[in-house]
């Protein structure tokens, strides 16, 4: 079982490498991830590129080295990085706390599981986080800079890696506390969006449940406060009610929706493979967790279209993915988001995620009961 599903996260990893990866500008010892597949010329020329698209795919390649450790990997690790920070030219930082926190947490794992480090790197991102905290203005850090909107998306991972970098537990705990304060569902117990103007912004997105899900469960691994594990055995019992029909986590189309199913299915992993103690609720969340990750992956699998021998997977892994052609209607960047491309396969986000999928269920599937993982043929 192990096995079979390694040799799909290596099959979406080849076709990231052949329809994605190249080389910036020209600049040796460069790469990054060409946005749409078939590209135009300015995608092509990373007129365009999408920072936090850019991270994931930094993050994936680590899944993929922890996987399979190969050194043309550590150099594939070092050109994303490198291509990263000259496409941002020559900064680590940007406006948005929310696309530095998942730079940072790909850094960090880059430097922790693959000894790719840029421990400069980590500590601006730390300041970043660190300095941008406003309880006084109903925070949380804000999404961006000069912004009175706080949310999920840039807490959560903030606050995953604070609890991962340095002795940051505490105001990794304030985050989370916040979040949990701010921002559940009294009904369902799935996470808002965010605040604004001391408004919720009501919204409810797969990836917003994934963060929440990686900081609690990173924070009952280091710390022996109970409260974090049992806000984990809440939460993944809503995601699997509300964000998982018939068992398939939602997708959200292309564009930076197309993030969104993998990102809760890279923390539903976490919580399967790390949520610590053995009462029956841990290991319940648990089970329902590596459930949840194995039978989306199997969907997405199934559903995946194949060309030329590598696999495209769907925006929404229950449906049959759709291969994208040249000149359908590009993905718009409007008001700090990515819009979908006409066809959502075609945009790099969504090949990501099926990506984050099979490396989810490649490190969930040796830990499962044979129930979960019934076999499968590819």
């Amino acid at each position: 079982m192990d096995q079979m599903w390694a040799n799909r996260a290596a099959s979406a990893e080849a076709a990231i490498a052949a329809r994605h990866l190249r080389q910036l500008w020209g600049l040796p010892g460069t790469q990054l991830g060409v946005v749409a597949w078939p590209a135009a010329g300015r995608q092509r020329r990373f007129g365009i590129w999408h920072y936090w698209w850019q991270a994931h795919l930094l993050d994936n390649l680590v899944d993929a080295q922890v996987r399979d450790p190969r050194p043309e990997r550590l150099a594939s690790l070092n050109r994303q990085i490198r291509g990263h920070r000259w496409r941002n030219l020559g900064k680590w930082t940007n406006s948005y706390y929310d696309d530095m926190a998942w730079l940072a947490l790909a850094l960090e794992r880059a430097g922790r599981l693959a000894g790719v480090g840029r421990p400069k790197a980590l500590d601006t991102f730390a300041d970043q986080f660190l300095t941008s905290w406003v309880p006084e203005d109903g925070g949380g850090i804000p999404w961006r800079k000069q912004d009175q909107f706080f949310n999920a998306p840039a807490n959560g991972p903030a606050a995953i890696f604070l609890a991962r970098h340095g002795d940051r537990l505490r105001r990794a705990q304030q985050m989370a506390d916040w979040i949990d304060e701010t921002l559940i569902d009294p009904e369902t117990h799935l996470v808002f969006d965010g605040i604004k103007g001391g408004s919720l912004v009501r919204a409810q997105y797969t990836y917003c449940q994934g963060v929440v899900l990686g900081a609690e469960t990173e924070l009952a691994l280091r710390t022996q406060d109970p409260r974090h594990a049992e806000r984990v055995h809440r939460l993944v019992g809503a995601v699997a009610e509300h964000m998982a029909p018939g068992g398939v986590i939602k997708g959200a189309g292309g564009g930076d929706g197309g993030l969104f199913n993998g990102i809760l299915a890279r923390y539903l992993a976490l919580v399967a493979t790390t949520l610590p103690g053995d009462s029956p609720e841990s290991v319940q969340a648990r089970e329902v967790a590596a459930t949840t990750v194995l039978t989306s992956a199997r969907a997405a699998w199934d559903n995946r279209q194949t060309v030329d021998n590598l696999p495209l997977f769907a925006a929404f892994w229950e449906r049959t993915a759709e291969v994208p052609a040249a000149g359908t209607g590009d993905a718009q960047f409007v008001e700090g988001a990515v819009n979908s491309s006409e066809i959502p396969e075609r945009d790099l986000s969504v090949q990501l995620a099926g990506w984050m999928l099979m490396e989810a269920a490649h490190s969930v599937a040796g830990g499962t009961s044979a129930s979960v993982t019934e076999s499968d043929s590819d």
